[in-house]
């Protein structure tokens, strides 16, 4: 009877152990389970029974185990209804391992025992349980203010662990640009390139700090950020600028060299080298710059004495120009007025005068003018004339005077060129200045002589000074007309008149000829016969021939320039 049942379990374990080879060869290379990673502990990975078609009345004297697979204790069977479960939730990571092999072992009921195995493949499926991972944590990038939009800058890089559309990322940005109309970079969300977006200001703004968001496509989506540190480079961009904050408008002309003119304050909004100003001024002026010590100011003085006579305005040009490349600059005009001071004396236009005045000119008329001029200004220039009475002398200036606004001079008397043939006296010009300044010109008059005066005979002397005769004969007389010698043209004879009278006339050779006349009587006398002084004749020597020579002396009053 024990033989019997003993037989009769040695053949059903023998079924049996055939009948799970048989099966573990059949599914063996079939037999594979799919799970989401992360899954809790004691969660079914599949029914290993069910699938090989055991029988679970006698599955747990079967002893079904995994005896192989990973290093972790990740899986377990259920020795009661051969489920396959999930020992361990954390190592159950597909991003560790995604597939997993496991063996499982079973034995029969003999004895003694005999053993199967089965291989169980176990697919991990993902679930999105990695957010994207940026390479960086902080980017760094540097570009030039004048960066044109599109300017490449960087790209950022994320990885997701995940598969499928839980590694797929998008990249956006999460910073916002307070006070901007817009974004000055853009950052493509497919490939995470970040580029310049709009025109960057240094002087506005020289770092951006930029938060980065890489997220998944998961159902519930993951995201992780990332800075973005970008810096803006400075370019000279900026011209000088020249801020006047004080100027004086008017400088005189004696104010000492070294006379504030103006203060100015200079800046440039650049920085570095580019941000450096230099000032400067013609040199052709009289001016130059004195820098503050820390050059961010200048004052503008004056580094000679000006002269309104040369200049009455200065445009002084200041050229600021920094020192970056290429190198910009800006200009700024300042008017400067030069004020007038009485440094200038009248200056007549020539020294000495020379006039020449007409004798017998009418008392009270202007005969001739002076002027003078002055370099200043206003009333430094306003000139009034007089006469030097000191070094004139009184008689002179006493018979002249002058009009102290336009220099015009009157005689206070006619001139008679012979009483008075020239003269000299000096005119004084004085300005309105304070104080005021004077010049003084020597004025010498030449009296021109005109044909006031007849000629007067002084020999022989008429009694009453009018004519008293004809001259009889004509052919015994001649006159020289320059000399006045009158002579004899033949010898007396005894039929000749024993007395002659001759009417004599004088004229000069002025504009209006005027004349004078003589008679003149000649009585012819025997030799040796006495004659009375008062007569007019001449008497010839005793042995001197008979021909007689009169000599008319006669004295002109005119004399002709």
């Amino acid at each position: 009877m024990d033989v019997k049942r003993q037989w009769k379990d040695a053949r059903f374990s023998l079924c049996l152990a055939l009948l799970i080879l048989t099966r573990f060869q059949e599914i063996s290379a079939q037999l594979r389970y799919s799970i989401q990673e992360e899954l809790k502990p004691g969660s079914s990975v599949g029914n290993v029974a069910k699938d090989l078609g055991l029988d679970l009345k006698v599955l747990t004297d079967r002893n079904l185990r995994v005896v192989s697979g990973t290093k972790q204790d990740l899986f377990e069977v259920n020795p009661t209804n051969g489920v396959l479960l999930v020992k361990q939730r954390r190592p159950l990571d597909r991003e560790h391992t995604a597939r997993h092999t496991l063996i499982i072992t079973a034995i029969d009921g003999g004895k003694p025992p005999k053993s199967g195995i089965l291989n169980i493949t176990v697919i991990i499926s993902d679930v999105n349980d990695n957010p994207p991972v940026c390479d960086k944590q902080k980017y760094t990038v540097t570009v030039k203010e004048n960066a044109p939009t599109g300017t490449y800058l960087l790209t950022v890089n994320a990885s997701d662990s995940d598969e499928g559309v839980n590694s797929e990322i998008e990249y956006s940005l999460r910073s916002k640009f307070r006070g901007l109309v817009s974004d000055p970079f853009a950052l493509n969300s497919k490939t995470g390139k970040v580029t310049v977006n709009g025109n960057l200001d240094y002087e506005e703004k020289q770092v951006y700090e930029i938060n980065v968001m890489a997220a998944d496509k998961g159902a519930v989506s993951l995201s992780s950020n990332c800075k973005v540190i970008i810096r803006v480079e400075d370019v000279n961009d900026n011209q000088p600028d020249i801020d006047i904050t004080s100027l004086s408008s008017q400088i005189a002309e004696d104010a000492p060299p070294g006379t504030v003119v103006a203060l100015m304050g200079v800046t440039d909004r650049d920085s570095g080298v580019n941000g450096q100003v230099l000032c400067s001024v013609p040199a052709d002026l009289p001016f130059e710059l004195k820098p503050s010590p820390d050059g961010q100011s200048y004052a503008l003085i004056t580094k000679d004495y000006l002269d309104k006579e040369t200049s009455e305005v200065y445009s002084v040009t200041i050229t600021a120009q920094d020192l970056g490349y290429p190198v910009l600059s800006s200009t700024k005009v300042i008017k400067v007025d030069v004020k007038d001071v009485n440094d200038n004396s009248p200056v007549f236009p020539q020294t000495p005068y020379t006039f020449y005045v007409n004798e017998n000119n009418v008392a009270g008329m202007s005969i001739f003018s002076v002027s003078a001029s002055d370099k200043d200004g206003a009333e430094n220039a306003e000139i009034t004339y007089s006469l030097d009475r000191k070094s004139s002398g009184s008689i002179v200036t006493s018979f002249l005077n002058i009009n102290e606004v336009n220099g015009t001079i009157s005689a206070l008397k006619s001139f008679d060129f012979e009483s008075v043939k020239t003269f000299q006296f000096h005119v004084v010009a004085t300005d309105s200045g304070s104080p005021p300044l004077s010049s003084n010109v020597t004025v010498n008059v030449f009296i021109l002589d005109q044909n006031d005066n007849a000629p007067v005979i002084l020999y022989p002397v008429s009694s009453n000074g009018s004519a008293e005769g004809q001259v009889t004969d004509h052919s015994l007389f001649a006159l020289d007309r320059y000399t006045g010698q009158i002579r004899t043209l033949r010898s007396f004879t005894e039929t000749d008149e024993a007395e002659h009278k001759m009417l004599i006339l004088v004229k000069d050779n002025g504009n209006v000829s005027l004349s004078a006349t003589a008679t003149v009587i000649v009585k012819l006398v025997e030799p040796k016969e006495a004659f009375a002084a008062s007569d007019v004749q001449s008497a010839a020597a005793e042995d001197e021939d008979s021909h007689v020579t009169f000599y008319l002396i006669i004295t002109l009053g005119s004399v002709s320039l």
